[in-house]
């Protein structure tokens, strides 16, 4: 039985949404950062946390990619070029999309408070909003890579749905069309209710 450790306002939602696309059980855990079996079992304290019998695995990326690639589902099989289109849209995601949100959330809430600079906010919507565009470029149909979900589309529209909780918009039709056909799978619905 697996199990999923993190609550699901932190990116072990997006674990446990490719958990439900997948058909697999899993109990979860709904520890926040550096408290009971998280701070147990990584010593950075950081969610998700993701058991395996005895293999304890963590950062959400590395945890869905070994899943997906556990079950063949959700990816492309390793050392094939769609495979690689796959990683470089995940690494694009985690860069432009991801990366940005978390120096944000960083500014707004985690860091010290004399450590903050909420000045940086502006600069980073306006990079949010530049590389919201970069993505939508590259939507290929109802799926990033065309009509075959994969890891990377669960990461998107994870951000997506973030970055709207985060009052960082986008005029983009397209991604907007997309999360909200991504929030209508009965997966994410099921994630949602956990």
């Amino acid at each position: 039985m697996y199990e999923v450790i993190g609550n699901t306002q932190s990116r072990a939602f997006r674990v446990m949404w490719l958990l439900e696309e997948l058909g697999q059980e899993y109990t979860h855990t709904p520890d926040k950062p550096r408290s009971g079996r998280a701070a147990e079992l990584n010593p950075s304290g950081k969610i998700p946390v993701f058991c395996d019998g005895d293999a304890v695995l963590t950062d959400s990326t590395a945890i869905m990619t070994y899943i997906a690639d556990k079950h063949q589902a959700l990816t492309h099989p390793c050392g094939t070029v769609e495979r690689a289109k796959q990683d470089a849209l995940t690494h694009q995601i985690l860069d432009e999309i991801d990366g940005v949100l978390w120096v944000a959330a960083r500014h707004s809430m985690i860091l010290p408070e004399e450590r903050r600079v909420p000045e940086v906010k502006d600069s980073l919507r306006w990079e949010f909003e530049r590389n919201a565009a970069h993505i939508a470029e590259r939507l290929e149909g109802p799926f990033l890579m065309g009509d075959k979900m994969t890891v990377p589309d669960i990461i998107l529209t994870h951000c997506l749905n973030w970055a709207f909780a985060s009052k960082f918009t986008h005029d983009q039709e397209k991604l907007l069309a997309y999360a909200k056909a991504m929030r209508g799978r009965d997966a994410f619905k099921a994630a949602v209710g956990k």
